[in-house]
């Protein structure tokens, strides 16, 4: 459930409201699935798909008619890997990492509910990981959410908790408690949260002096990892210093 679920969307928004659906949902999906989503009417939802192919944005499967992103997204996500001001700023910084390291790093951002992977460039060692490029992650789970969690503004953490944990109160304490000390320290590392034998490491990335942008995140396998942690955290929490640094010039 995304944050926006939970208050209603403005009518001016409500074509966007869709559009972030087929987005996000990671595969086809029905314009009745849309209903169920975005609690809007049939006749609506028809009416900004109908708009949304028309300039591109949204392509209907000929045989199935479920709907998914269109050819339009694919030049978005284009311009936004070649000249977005975050992923020019960071760009550099994670081939240096994953050449240094020898692990994979990916790079991670907020949006709406979800942790979304901007960029994950894989090392030439094997790794089985979740994360991929335009993936939505946990909120609540594994270095990179709790990195980000860590930094987000009180009330957008205190949604997210509550979401996530309406029946686990003393799971929400402990996270609580690890908020505090990733918050301290300035990183995030965790093991076996998101994929089995996998370690990482996450640190924040700002666009403002308190002001999350992102998380660079170095993942591992445990057992290669064992040995390595200090180095590999310092190595992170150095780039992604270099990295906030240059956003705010």
């Amino acid at each position: 459930m995304s944050l926006s679920s939970a208050a209603p969307v403005a009518t001016s928004e409500r074509v966007l409201h869709v559009l972030a659906c087929v987005a996000r949902q990671g595969q086809a999906m029905s314009a009745r699935e849309l209903v169920a989503q975005t609690g809007l009417p049939l006749s609506t939802i028809y009416r900004h798909l109908t708009a949304l192919k028309k300039w591109g944005w949204v392509q209907e499967h000929a045989r199935s008619g479920l709907y998914e992103p269109g050819p339009l997204a694919v030049q978005l996500a284009h311009g936004f890997d070649q000249h977005s001001w975050l992923m020019q700023a960071a760009r550099a910084d994670i081939e240096q990492l994953v050449e240094r390291s020898g692990e994979s790093v990916g790079l991670l951002c907020y949006l709406d509910g979800q942790v979304i992977c901007l960029d994950m460039q894989e090392s030439q060692q094997a790794l089985r990981c979740s994360f991929a490029k335009g993936r939505a992650n946990s909120t609540v789970r594994g270095a990179s959410a709790k990195a980000l969690l860590a930094f987000l503004p009180e009330q957008t953490q205190l949604q997210l908790l509550d979401q996530n944990f309406l029946q686990a109160q003393q799971d929400r304490t402990a996270l609580e408690q690890s908020l505090q000390l990733i918050h301290q320290q300035g990183y995030a590392t965790s093991e076996n949260e998101i994929d089995d034998g996998v370690w990482g490491v996450s640190a924040p990335i700002f666009s403002g002096k308190h002001q999350v942008i992102a998380t660079l995140s170095l993942m591992a396998p445990a057992q290669r990892a064992a040995s390595r942690h200090n180095d590999l955290i310092h190595m992170t929490v150095t780039a992604a210093h270099r990295i906030s640094r240059v956003l705010q010039e």
